[in-house]
């Protein structure tokens, strides 16, 4: 019995596109399997059908060699099938245990016996190196702890088969070293492992086999060892990817945005989450913001935008100050932000892909004059941004965003804020779960603003980005700047060593 799960032939289509077009997938006993492919490509969808979300109209899945039909989530359990979700399912005010056994909880006569449940948990925990704490509350732990929740609660159901969808896109570097060494651990003790992913550096450091699907089409399985990171990018794409950034040197100009001094309060009680910090940035130039998450990164930008109060310093835009200036009027003076939530802060999910590409500036001619709008304008300004950044929507500009994958969204956002041609572009992680073929040409175009004369603050969590997009890095650590270094003067490891709070030269 080589295979743990066949799935033959998948198909499923949505109104307007065929998502799952045939597409066959085995996952063998033991092994972790990984499934490539860009947004959109179906990936998702396929893993929603294994796990009961959705039902396929065609094709066949067998489990340990029988045919089965899973209806919901429930029988995907029973079959011994678990899935950790890219938007994590927890509930915040609940204890890590009280999450795990949700929904099976066990009972004492009539009262639900949390004592021996949380030590069942710690029993799971340690048996596979997850270090969680069976009594912390979810709201006061990090993002990767959660994550490690969510395996728990596959673990504590007994699920064999384990499904991981996009599990690094919101961890830090060290989190995700963690993460691969926990995946080793699961398959040691039996475990097969399906994980979604486009990353293929990822890939290569973890997964025995790689499934390759482009725009809902089954492309191919690899052997990972003996393929190629551009070969699997050629495959995913469809074209050659190339993964260095063509950056001409260039001298930047005058500073367009200063910020100093600034201080601002984070929503914990009496703490400062930005300090007494400073830096400008220059026409022409990418200075880069490089930190681990929770750093005071998004204060620092909510403060710039207008978002959040600042407690003291001051900004200043092209010679003006704006500190106290609304968010409409930043905008208007010339800033441009794509956030770090693009759920929260960046789309209204339930309006068309067309009125959220002119939502900073619908009451602007020629989108609305007295107060009447022009949906005529508003559709073909829409248009140009959809085409231009390459945004796949069943139904175009009248899509519901809610409908588009995820990447696609953000496509969305980066090209209505490149639209907008401001002086100041905020770039709050610009390509946080994009596919190889997007993060090329999103970085294409931030270059082409730097090139055009424009300052761009770029934030991300992705060291090799920073490294290849900036001109120069200003690194952030607990709210204080450490240092502003020369991109082409340094290397990751001395950026890594700045972002845990040594200063540069500090070495003793």
């Amino acid at each position: 019995m080589e295979y743990v799960v066949e799935m033959l032939d998948i198909r499923k289509e949505f109104p307007g596109v065929i998502a799952n077009d045939n597409i066959t997938l085995r996952l063998k006993k033991g092994e972790i399997h990984a499934l490539l492919g860009e947004n959109g490509a179906g990936k998702s969808t396929l893993m929603s059908i294994l796990f009961g979300l959705y039902q396929a109209d065609s094709g066949k899945i067998r489990v340990n060699g029988k045919d089965v039909s899973i209806s919901n989530p429930n029988v995907a359990n029973e079959l011994g099938i678990g899935m950790v979700h890219q938007h994590f399912k927890l509930v915040h005010n609940f204890t890590v245990t009280e999450n795990i056994i949700l929904g099976m909880e066990p009972k004492a006569g009539l009262s639900i016996d949390i004592k021996s449940a949380a030590k069942r948990v710690k029993e799971i925990s340690e048996q596979y190196g997850l270090n969680v704490e069976p009594n912390a509350k979810i709201e006061d732990v990090s993002v990767g702890m959660q994550q490690r929740v969510e395996i728990l609660k596959m673990l504590y159901r007994n699920a064999d088969i384990l499904i991981f969808d996009e599990p690094t896109a919101v961890l830090t570097p060290q989190e995700i070293d963690d993460l691969i060494k926990i995946m080793k651990n699961l398959i040691k003790e039996g475990k097969s492992i399906i994980l979604i992913t486009h990353k293929l550096k990822e890939i290569k450091a973890v997964a025995d086999r790689c499934t390759v699907i482009r725009r809902g089409k089954y492309i191919g399985t690899v052997d990972v060892e003996s393929t190629s990171k551009a070969q699997m990018a050629e495959m995913m794409v469809g074209r050659e990817v190339l993964f260095t950034v063509d950056k001409p040197e260039k001298k930047a100009g005058e500073a367009i945005l200063k910020v100093d001094n600034l201080s601002v309060k984070s929503s914990r009680e009496g703490v400062m989450a930005v300090k007494n910090f400073s830096f400008e940035i220059k026409e022409g130039e990418i200075l880069g913001l490089a930190g681990v998450e929770g750093n005071g990164q998004s204060e620092l930008v909510e403060a710039i935008t207008g978002l959040k109060p600042i407690t003291s310093g001051k900004i200043t835009l092209n010679g003006k100050e704006i500190s106290s200036l609304s968010i409409r009027e930043r905008i208007n003076s010339g800033i441009a932000h794509i956030p770090e939530d693009r759920q929260k802060r960046g789309l209204v999910l339930d309006y068309t892909v067309g009125q959220n590409m002119v939502i900073e500036i619908y009451d602007r001619k020629p989108f609305s004059d007295r107060g009447l709008l022009n949906h005529k304008a508003i559709s073909e300004y829409a248009e140009k941004i959809v085409e231009d950044f390459d945004v796949r929507a069943g139904q175009g500009v009248d899509s519901i965003t809610r409908s588009l994958s995820g990447g696609n969204q953000q496509k969305a956002i980066v090209g209505r804020e490149i639209e907008l041609k401001p002086d100041v572009l905020i770039a709050v992680q610009p390509t946080r779960g994009l596919d190889v073929g997007s993060i090329e040409y999103i970085h294409r175009r931030l270059i082409e603003q730097r090139n055009n004369g424009k300052a761009i603050l770029l934030v991300s969590l992705e060291l090799d980005e920073i490294l290849s997009l900036s001109d120069r890095i200003a690194i952030i650590n607990n709210g204080e700047l450490i240092g502003i270094v020369n991109a082409k003067d340094t290397n990751e490891n001395e950026v890594g060593l700045m972002m845990t709070g040594i200063k540069r030269g500090d070495t003793d």
